[in-house]
């Protein structure tokens, strides 16, 4: 049975330093990702190009790996698969750990008064997924983040090498864990 998290979490909950997120650019490489990150890192389902058994089915094998390895698994959208929270706007974050996406000052407020026990921060830099949207840049990002009385993750262009510039813990990545 998959572990979860069914009581309330604390609000300094320790979260991983490290997340994967899933989509259909990187979706042939998850496995291998999956396998190289460091053990206890976070894993989040999105996914968003498959529906219905399709989707189930991939995140089944994902989740599989992901837990093999230690990794939390987070899943994006209203599904009670098994997974250890959800991801997501504020409003619809549903059970376990659940860690909000925000863009600005008043989605961060929105996801600290939902109770998020966490806040995946974007985008601090330029995507591939939105190589034209306006960015938070490291000053934004910063003054943000330290708003947060739970722990947030920086998302967007997030690198090795751009979490270093960006000097914060935690931070996460699509196509920036090759």
């Amino acid at each position: 049975m998959a572990r979860r998290y069914n009581a309330p979490m604390p609000r300094r909950q320790s979260l991983p330093l490290l997340w994967l997120l899933s989509d259909a650019r990187n979706d042939a490489g998850l496995p291998g990702a999956l396998r190289a990150l460091p053990r206890g890192s976070g894993f989040v389902f999105r996914h968003y190009h498959l529906q219905g058994g399709a989707r189930r089915q991939r995140y089944e094998e994902l989740a599989q790996i992901a837990r093999e390895c230690g990794h939390l698994v987070i899943l994006s959208g209203t599904e009670d698969w098994g997974a250890d929270g959800t991801y997501g706007p504020p409003d619809r974050l549903s059970n376990g750990l659940r860690l909000a996406t925000a863009h600005d000052g008043d989605e961060l407020q929105s996801a600290i008064g939902a109770k998020a026990d966490g806040i995946f921060l974007s985008p601090v830099f330029p995507t591939a997924s939105h190589p034209d949207a306006a960015t938070l840049g490291v000053h934004r990002f910063r003054v943000l983040a330290r708003q947060s009385p739970v722990p947030v993750i920086a998302l967007g262009g997030m690198t090795h090498e751009r979490a270093g510039e960006l000097d914060w813990p935690r931070w996460g990545a699509i196509d920036g864990l090759g």
